[in-house]
């Protein structure tokens, strides 16, 4: 299994990335894929989630309403728009894979935790500064 996570960079407050991470070695089409982050000194948190077949999406309080997770499962990739990026979002981004087990009210509550997730991929560095 390989989840290759690509897109970030260094960007001014107020500006935009799009976080990619391809998919290999799992039936994408049935695996919720989320994003969680880890800024220096601090632990891992989460992001945004995309349950399989577009059935729902989460997103942390913190990034909603700027950040729009998305997924193509001809390419196998898992997307995260970021928008009006602010310095608390510097961290390095990480995007995981979890065997979607669940019913949808049950995954609601636990696609957050880490915890539920089966597979990592390597991060990609989102810096925010002017």
């Amino acid at each position: 299994v390989q989840l290759q996570a690509s897109g970030g960079g260094l960007v001014k407050p107020g500006e935009s990335l799009r976080l990619s991470c391809a998919a290999s070695g799992i039936s994408f089409n049935t695996y919720t894929m989320g994003w969680f982050r880890q800024a220096p000194g601090k632990e891992r948190e989460f992001v945004a989630a995309i349950r399989r077949a577009h059935s729902a999406t989460t997103y942390a309080d913190s990034v909603k309403g700027r950040f729009t997770i998305s997924r193509d499962g001809a390419k196998n990739t898992v997307y995260l728009q970021m928008d009006t990026l602010k310095p608390e979002d510097t961290a390095i981004y990480f995007c995981a894979a979890d065997r979607d087990r669940r019913i949808l009210s049950e995954w609601l509550r636990f696609a957050g935790q880490g915890s539920e997730y089966d597979h990592w991929g390597q991060g990609t560095q989102v810096t925010v500064s002017s």
